[in-house]
């Protein structure tokens, strides 16, 4: 049997003297008893993993929307992705594995159905009520309040570094607004890690995807330098099915790999030797000139032929029609909304932005399949309600 104490001296003994070692977390906004056997940042986990919001992102859309295939990646499959890559590259490192995992299992709970285009709705429609939306911090008011698991406080009551993982969560879809989280300094390694580790994931599986589906050639990547470092050598030892695995497979070692290589090196550089020094210095985790480079690269050319595909498009108008409809609907008779739902509605008052954000809070909560669901019942007449 091992204590929780144990291990906290095990992390003292073999992480590296700049991760993030549990005993000296900030620790968590409502006082509780440590657990025995576990970490904070195990309990931070293991809370997530079992919150409802964890549960909801199979049904919400990566890229391609749920019904439209089996193999295509979910929001929950894309995290689980990025929870395997960050904690590879955090073992490497000798960072904090359990803190890599809790921030990264954790950094999409906010997101909305059918991705960032539903973000996008609904930002637009808060704006007209003197409010916005950005799922970073729904994440965290996710974590902070809107679970109910608790007697004695709202949400999961996470630690400090975990929270702090999400709203600075950072890539080129993710500019989050920083409150109440040193805004001037930089989050922990771990947390840098996650950053990086979520581009690794969706150009990597976006591109496995994207060819599955038709929508991206081979023809196309390769004129991608990355594809064609990756892809050399192995056109003709395996069957095309398998060379996309592997091509995919290579994708995310080449980038890790580089990852690992040029954070090390930074580390050096910047003479980084305690958690103090990661949050002074400007972000140490990052991909080297060369690898950002292609990495841009990549992402470029998936913006214009994937998620600018005109089928991709007409899903992300479809969904941006169910969601303002649905909006508008309970904005306009809250009175169709589930009980606890016009609860909340009632308690706003007169006070429009907070009625808005109540029914904001309940829509990104909602599945792709629910969403759709919802929408058939309200607008079609011979649909049972």
């Amino acid at each position: 049997m091992i204590t929780r104490e144990e291990i906290e001296e095990q992390e003292e003994k073999n992480l590296a003297s700049y991760a993030m070692k549990s005993r000296d977390s900030r620790g968590r906004m409502h006082s509780e008893k440590e657990h025995p056997y576990r970490t904070c940042f195990q309990r931070d986990r293991d809370r997530i993993v079992h919150c409802g919001a964890f549960r909801k992102l199979e049904y919400k859309t990566q890229v391609f929307v749920n019904h439209e295939g089996d193999y295509y990646r979910t929001r929950l499959t894309h995290t689980l992705e990025v929870s395997q890559i960050s904690r590879s590259i955090s073992r490497t490192l000798r960072l904090n594995e359990d803190l890599t995992e809790a921030v990264a299992l954790a950094h999409d709970l906010g997101h909305t159905p059918f991705g960032h285009s539903g973000e996008t709705v609904l930002h637009d429609l808060m704006k007209k009520y003197g409010g916005s939306f950005e799922h970073n911090s729904q994440s965290l008011k996710i974590v902070d309040k809107l679970e109910r698991r608790y007697q004695d406080f709202p949400g999961l009551n996470l630690t400090y570094e975990v929270r702090e993982g999400i709203i600075k969560h950072k890539t080129s879809f993710d500019q989050p607004e920083v409150k109440g989280f040193d805004p001037d300094k930089s989050p922990t390694l771990e947390a840098q890690v996650v950053n990086v580790a979520d581009e690794i994931a969706y150009t990597a599986h976006d591109v496995d995807d994207g060819l599955t589906s038709g929508y991206l050639s081979e023809d196309d990547l390769k004129k991608l330098k990355i594809w064609k470092q990756v892809s050399a050598g192995l056109k003709n030892k395996f069957d095309r099915e398998t060379f996309k695995y592997q091509l995919v497979r290579m994708l995310i070692n080449r980038q890790a790999s580089d990852l690992i290589e040029n954070t090390a090196a930074n580390i050096k550089k910047k003479k980084i030797t305690s958690v103090r020094d990661v949050r002074d210095a400007h972000t140490a985790a990052a991909f080297s000139p060369g690898m950002q480079k292609m990495n841009s690269e990549l992402k470029e050319f998936l913006f214009a032929k994937l998620y600018n595909h005109y089928m991709v498009k007409r899903m992300v108008d479809k969904a941006g029609r169910f969601i303002s409809e649905l909006f508008d609907a309970y904005l306009k008779r809250p009175g169709i909304l589930p009980p606890e739902e016009q609860s909340k509605i009632s308690a706003c008052g007169k006070n429009e932005l907070e009625k808005a954000r109540a029914i904001c809070d309940y829509i990104a909560g909602m599945t792709d399949r629910s969403v759709q669901d919802e929408y058939i019942k309200l607008f079609m007449p011979y649909e049972k309600v």
